[in-house]
């Protein structure tokens, strides 16, 4: 069985859509990130930078004590390499998957995190940093668009991998992120296709009820989600 330490976001989505396209068990453990439960010793003791999603896989790979994992990307690929699948054998294909699914990490997710908080959650609107990270968004769309016209199916190629999973979540925020699919026409048909897979669907659907039972952004949240880290 897998803990998985989640909440409904989008680097939260990648591990629960991953488990369900892998069919390996496991368990959620609510993370509320607005009532400071990323900052419990329990949670930093398996996920250290007090962000989620964290794994603890109790009957790990090669056997032994329960294995933790954080960092999404990580996650991903420990889940990949147990369940034997979404991650290639074959040198070149792997490493092409591992370098979008890197891309993703280091590009994409933190990129648009910061065009959604400057859009969304800061309470100083600030036309700079606006304009910085709308341009690096789109900037980032459009070399999605530009490999998924060269590939013609998925990020690495043909077959679905643990890039798409890792990148679906965060284009899944394109409106909130006032981006349009219409000018990325070959994302918007790669997202419409993950979209409908049952096993997205499912993984999206996982924590619905959870997120609906916590009220709207207050102050609380808002301390816990964008000030300082206790110490």
């Amino acid at each position: 069985m897998i803990d998985m330490h989640y909440w409904p976001t989008p680097n939260g989505w990648k591990i629960s859509i991953m488990l369900e396209e892998c069919g390996l068990p496991y368990r959620v453990v609510p993370v509320r990130l607005g009532r400071g439960e990323q900052f419990a010793p329990a949670f930093l003791a398996i996920s250290p930078n007090n962000r989620i999603p964290a794994i603890v896989d109790h009957a790990p790979m090669g056997g032994g004590a329960p294995l933790a994992i954080f960092e999404s990307g990580a996650i991903l690929q420990y889940l990949a390499e147990k369940s034997g699948l979404l991650l290639p054998t074959d040198v070149a294909a792997r490493f092409r998957v591992i370098s979008w699914l890197m891309w993703q990490m280091s590009g994409l997710g933190p990129m648009l995190g910061q065009n959604g908080h400057f859009l969304l959650y800061a309470n100083e609107k600030i036309p700079y940093a606006m304009e910085r990270y709308r341009l690096e968004a789109r900037r980032l769309y459009g070399v999605l668009d530009k490999q998924l016209a060269l590939t013609g199916a998925h990020i690495a190629g043909d077959d679905y991998s643990i890039a798409d999973i890792a990148c679906f979540p965060w284009v899944m925020t394109h409106k909130a992120q006032q981006l349009t699919l219409d000018d990325f026409p070959h994302v918007r048909r790669w997202f419409a296709e993950l979209r409908a897979r049952p096993a997205v669907q499912r993984g999206l659907a996982v924590g619905k009820e959870l997120k609906a039972a916590v009220p709207a952004m207050d102050e609380e949240a808002r301390s816990h989600l964008f000030g300082a880290a206790p110490t």
